[in-house]
């Protein structure tokens, strides 16, 4: 018997790509409302409470009303907006780090954001392994595909064609941060750069580490030995023993749902870069909340995965 899956935001980015990974699966039958639908609390409720699984793929006021409109219904809720990845009663999507075990029993999962996924992928393990430290005040320099930005800047990349690069969170207190800290154990908030370039997905999140001024801090090889260690149970995270000389970001890159870690090194152990290639809209966005979703019904983690 199929389980009825209610995607809440079905017609934006994310639920799009949501849907396209559920389509042709028989574990899973989509409830669909219609454009007029969609506006209706009334019918939206309804839907929370036909449904086994809801997927909330909106801004995160309206995922919090979401969550209040579902009310008593007994429905298991994934949230792919930012609203509940710290709050109490909420299982941190990303089984890698928290356990398959804790998603698949969770009636309420919140799923990473895709620049956290890709610091807390490189730098959570690495903490609780003693080999980084936890009050140290890290950097995250990232860039990613417009996409992830919403339709909003999807139309100015792509009706503008003069911009190329997009540094943005100047301001500081972007909502990432506290979502990176509490989850990788941090004393201090990182400092958070992110970007955005002229291509539609992908992303590139970036470590940069003084290990000789890092009290008790591993060395290159030891840092990579601990990501392969830890991940060596994984199809969908990879940690790569080559150190390429480029990384890049792609402008017609197709969809996936991996995480790829590198760690390279300076020849005498003293500096390190962790670096983090992911889609943002895969394991970044989409790919995860549908991993965490095969977990909540009992199905295999990678099932209709882009691997």
């Amino acid at each position: 018997m199929s389980a009825t899956v209610f995607i809440d935001g079905a017609a934006g980015t994310t639920g799009l790509e949501i849907v396209e990974r559920l389509a042709g699966r028989a574990e899973f039958e989509l409830l669909v409302l219609d454009d007029a639908q969609r506006k209706s609390e009334a019918a939206r409720r309804d839907a929370f409470h036909a449904a086994d699984f809801a997927v909330l793929c909106l801004p995160d006021d309206a995922a919090r009303e979401a969550v209040a409109l579902a009310g008593d219904a007994n429905v298991r809720i994934i949230d792919a907006s930012s609203a509940h990845r710290t709050a109490a009663g909420w299982a941190y999507g990303f089984p890698e780090l928290v356990g398959r075990e804790a998603i698949a029993g969770a009636k309420l999962v919140s799923n990473p954001g895709c620049y956290p996924t890709g610091f807390l992928g490189l730098i959570a393990p690495l903490v609780r392994a003693g080999l980084l430290p936890a009050d140290w005040p890290y950097t995250v320099n990232a860039v990613s595909g417009y996409s992830g930005g919403g339709k909003a800047l999807i139309a100015r990349f792509e009706d503008d064609g003069d911009i190329a690069f997009r540094a943005y969170g100047l301001g500081f207190g972007h909502k990432h941060v506290a979502e990176m800290q509490r989850h990788a154990a941090l004393v201090h908030e990182p400092v958070f750069a992110p970007s955005v370039v002229a291509a539609h997905r992908g992303m590139l999140v970036d470590v940069p580490l003084p290990l000789g001024a890092m009290p008790g801090a591993g060395n290159p090889d030891a840092l990579r030995e601990c990501l392969g260690a830890f991940y060596s149970g994984s199809t969908v995270v990879t940690v790569h023993a080559d150190t390429p000389d480029e990384l890049l970001v792609r402008r017609a890159a197709g969809p996936n749902d991996r995480l790829d870690l590198y760690v390279f090194g300076a020849k005498d152990g003293a500096q390190a870069r962790l670096v983090a290639v992911l889609d943002n809209l895969g394991k970044g966005a989409s790919g995860a909340a549908v991993q965490n979703l095969n977990l909540m019904a009992g199905l295999p983690e990678t099932a209709g995965l882009r691997l």
